[in-house]
């Protein structure tokens, strides 16, 4: 299924013991453009600590009850690699969350490539010594971030730039729960084409600019005029997904 990036956010995180926190952002590879991980607050119980979950963990979203659950104790999030939101997380600071946990990093593939990426294990690992080891701070050259980790809602209103010409801006990712792949762009196209929306597949971009808060396109605006119409309103099926992918000459998402 299908969902709309922003409104994960608030979600609950539960587990036997209770609700562990909410769901604050996710955290998007732009190489992979999967979701790497999800940014988690876990309100008064850890003094608004802030911790990174792999979804991985958190399998499918419950919409009925706005949850997911996970098979996390309260002692294993709070002894678990903490995030500060404001800050780059680094590639070791990855491995360290990665290794307390027994996760595989770059799990389950990816639409663009890269197949030599692990595979999705079962559940988190044994955590004995490896807990020792992710509460270490660590100072090397890859403490100035992972280039390619981008928080999803820092990237909402970046310009979306066609081949010939500004199109609007990025109003929202859609995410597929089942492998927490990155399917759509949403770009609000208001300044250029009132009233409309268009979804673009990440297939489609060629760059982004951080500085400028910019994303280039291989796409033309006259392509993106004559796409087929999408209505927020209503559910995206494979039909439609076909007609969009056959128009812009994407590849499609194995349907």
């Amino acid at each position: 299924m299908l969902i709309v990036a922003s409104a994960l956010k608030g979600y609950g995180i539960h587990s036997s013991e209770g609700r562990l926190g909410s769901v604050r952002d996710l955290l998007i590879d732009d190489t992979t453009w999967k979701v790497r991980g999800v940014v988690v607050d876990t309100g008064s119980w850890l003094t608004s600590r802030k911790v990174l979950l792999h979804p991985q963990a958190l399998g499918t979203p419950d919409y009925e009850r706005e949850a997911f659950s996970v098979a996390l104790t309260r002692r294993q999030i709070e002894d678990s690699p903490s995030i500060e939101t404001d800050e780059p997380v680094s590639l070791q600071m990855q491995n360290s969350l990665y290794n307390y946990y027994g996760w595989a990093p770059l799990w389950g593939g990816s639409y663009f490539g890269g197949g030599a990426m692990a595979s999705p294990i079962s559940g988190p690992a044994y955590f004995g010594m490896a807990s020792e080891r992710a509460s270490q701070r660590f100072n090397g050259s890859d403490d100035q971030g992972d280039p390619h980790l981008r928080s999803g809602e820092s990237i909402v209103s970046y310009h979306m730039e066609a081949s010939d010409g500004a199109i609007g801006h990025l109003e929202n990712l859609m995410v597929n729960d089942e492998n927490w792949t990155i399917h759509y762009l949403i770009v609000d196209t208001r300044n250029w084409w009132p009233g409309k929306h268009v979804l673009i597949s990440p297939f489609a971009v060629t760059n982004i600019n951080f500085s400028d808060r910019q994303i280039a396109l291989n796409v033309t605006s006259e392509q993106v005029k004559s796409s087929p119409p999408w209505d927020p309103v209503v559910a995206i099926d494979t039909y439609y997904q076909q007609q969009l992918h056959n128009h812009y000459g994407w590849r499609g998402y194995g349907w």
